[in-house]
């Protein structure tokens, strides 16, 4: 690689593997270039390599590069719209401007009565509906295409008012003979039966087509059982294109316009915020910025405060503005609201894929520096959800494993400052309890894992973790209080259904935030727990045994081993079985070594 900044070293090495448009900056900020790529991390780098050793112009452009700053699109169609319109507004000295400034067609379904669809460049604010823009003439014009052959569809530009159909003003044309038009401009179709294949090409050009492919292939059916096989067949092609093509993009609409977009992401210390500028359809401005938090501030707080900044620093006139969350909020003629669903739903959820990478990058490039940072994020994030007094940089996580209550074991799990630590991991055999009883069995080795430390001096976890909802929690606690830990430990179960957190002596679970990273490691723990249990538990099945003493004792089997166990599912009930049952499975001198050894 060429020499460069370190600062566009870092940028390099973060680049996402998506499509987008990216920008070069000079040292006084002005853009250089504009570009668009179907990956952005394998194009941006390309520049920077030596196989554009022979190119002087580029040569010069990256010698001048000072910045980079990208945009993530859906596609590549999506990020060569973006490339047009950027191009457009700026005018970068490095990029070529179309000398004839052609503008990319459109769709449009006229405003009037019997609607013509047709393809123009030019947008008539006159109540007509406009689709696109499409970048490939050849595309759109096969949709029109598709969309007129389906349907009929008028080609005229008649007034077909009631009054001027009525009164016979129009005659039938070729289109009609040809079976290309149902004669709407004599009457012979109804405006109701013309609005419905209208409504189709709407759903068709929006990508709604699951409706439209619903009533072609009952078509394709019927076409099918009347033997009309070259009309089933024309159905079915009718069919693969509507599944295989993409009808519009999801970056611009023209009916959306001079618009604010603002999407907010946050971890325990930062903020981050991204700005989208809709103008005549288009996104022609993006920026995302990062905000340390200085005290428990919200993030409706943040971004009321930060929407003003940016439309001051952006010169913004916008009269609506998009949010990510639902904002209480007053500007004096400015709307401010959150979109649910439909193209502006599309934007907002854009606006959060760049400001949720930007956020990502961020905290990456964070870690490298300072890798504290990202471990007090999460520890953090995890005493604040759980209402904790101290940092928990050592938790511990519990899970039960049995079959029927055979072999029944335990797994602890050790997490320090946010990692597993796996050298603190531990197996449990169950000692003391018979038969299948989860609570119990938690009860013992919770009791039997804190005594051992307690008595060893060792450092107690500041979390303890159960697998399981209120009934294992509760023998857990059970085993604190008889060691006198309660209040000196927090200790929380998580149910698997819902992910349910509970705390002892509360009725009510508490749900964190399935995007929150507390949530992600406390489930990172449990699931921990139950590889590391489960593991340890199909080693013990293995071997038949699982430290029953029945190993130690001469003339006992491995055989034998497991069908005592089978039988009576622990040593303990072993040596409380009578004579006679043993005698079942066991030689009169077997068990009289079991009664010695026992």
């Amino acid at each position: 690689m060429r020499e460069t900044s370190s600062h566009i070293e870092g940028i390099l090495k973060s680049l996402p593997k998506s499509p987008g448009i990216y920008q070069y900056f000079d040292k006084d900020g002005e853009i250089l270039y504009v570009g668009k790529a179907k990956v952005l991390r394998n194009r941006v780098k390309s520049y920077f390599v030596n196989k554009h050793e022979d190119s002087p112009k580029t040569r010069i452009l990256v010698g001048k590069i000072e910045d980079i700053k990208f945009i993530i699109a859906d596609s590549e169609y999506d990020a060569l719209i973006l490339e047009n319109t950027l191009i457009k507004k700026y005018k970068p000295r490095y990029n070529v401007l179309l000398r004839d400034d052609k503008t990319f067609p459109w769709i449009c379904i006229k405003n009037e009565r019997f609607p013509r669809v047709f393809y123009t460049r030019k947008l008539i604010k006159d109540g007509s509906e406009y689709y696109g823009p499409y970048t490939s003439f050849k595309t759109m014009r096969t949709v029109l295409e598709f969309a007129n052959k389906l349907y009929k569809l008028r080609t005229c530009n008649f007034n077909l008012s009631e009054e001027n159909i009525d009164a016979k003003k129009f005659r039938l044309c070729l289109e009609y003979h040809i079976k290309n038009c149902e004669g709407p401009c004599e009457g012979l179709q109804s405006e109701e039966d013309y609005e419905k294949g209208i409504t189709h090409i709407r759903k068709i050009l929006k990508g709604s087509i699951q409706d439209v492919i619903k009533d072609l292939k009952g078509q394709m059916n019927d076409f099918s059982e009347n033997l009309k096989f070259e009309e089933a067949q024309e159905a079915k092609e009718q069919i693969q294109l509507l599944e295989d093509y993409q009808m519009r993009s999801t970056v611009v609409h023209p009916s959306i316009n001079n618009v604010d977009v603002f999407s907010i992401l946050s971890d325990d210390k930062f903020a981050y915020i991204n700005y989208m500028k809709m103008a005549n359809g288009a996104i022609i401005q993006a920026h995302t910025v990062e905000v340390k938090k200085k005290l428990e501030e919200t993030e409706e707080d943040i971004l009321s405060s930060v929407i003003f900044e940016i439309r001051n620093r952006f010169n913004s006139t916008s009269k609506e503005i998009f949010t990510s969350i639902t904002m209480d909020m007053e500007m004096p003629d400015i709307h401010v609201h959150t979109p649910q669903r439909g193209d502006k739903k599309r934007l907002i959820d854009m606006s959060l894929r760049n400001v949720k990478y930007f956020m990502r990058d961020r905290q990456q490039q964070q870690e490298k520096v300072d890798p504290d940072r990202h471990k007090n994020r999460i520890l953090g994030t995890i005493q604040k959800d759980l209402r904790m007094k101290v940092l928990p940089t050592h938790i511990e996580c519990f899970d039960n494993s049995n079959i029927q209550g055979a072999f029944p074991v335990a797994a602890c799990v050790v997490f320090k400052d946010a990692k597993p630590s796996k050298k603190d991991y531990r197996h449990f055999n169950i000692k003391t309890v018979v038969g299948p009883d989860d609570f119990a069995s938690m009860k013992e080795v919770v009791y039997r894992r804190y005594k051992r430390l307690l008595d060893e001096s060792q450092p107690l976890p500041q979390l303890i973790i159960i697998d399981g909802g209120k009934g294992q929690l509760s023998s857990a606690v059970e085993s604190l209080r008889e060691l006198d830990l309660m209040g000196k430990i927090t200790i929380v179960g998580i149910a698997k259904r819902l992910e349910e957190i509970f705390f002892p002596g509360d009725p009510y679970p508490l749900y964190i935030d399935k995007r929150s990273e507390s949530l992600k490691t406390i489930q990172h723990l449990r699931n921990e727990a139950h590889r590391f249990g489960i593991t340890h538990h199909r080693n013990q099945r293995s071997k038949g045994t699982i430290k029953s003493g029945l190993t130690e004792i001469e003339g006992i089997g491995k055989i034998t081993q497991e069908k005592l166990l089978k039988k009576f599912r622990s040593f303990k009930r072993i040596k409380e079985a009578t004579d006679d049952s043993l005698l079942e499975v066991l030689t009169l001198k077997q068990l009289k070594a079991l009664r010695k050894f026992a």
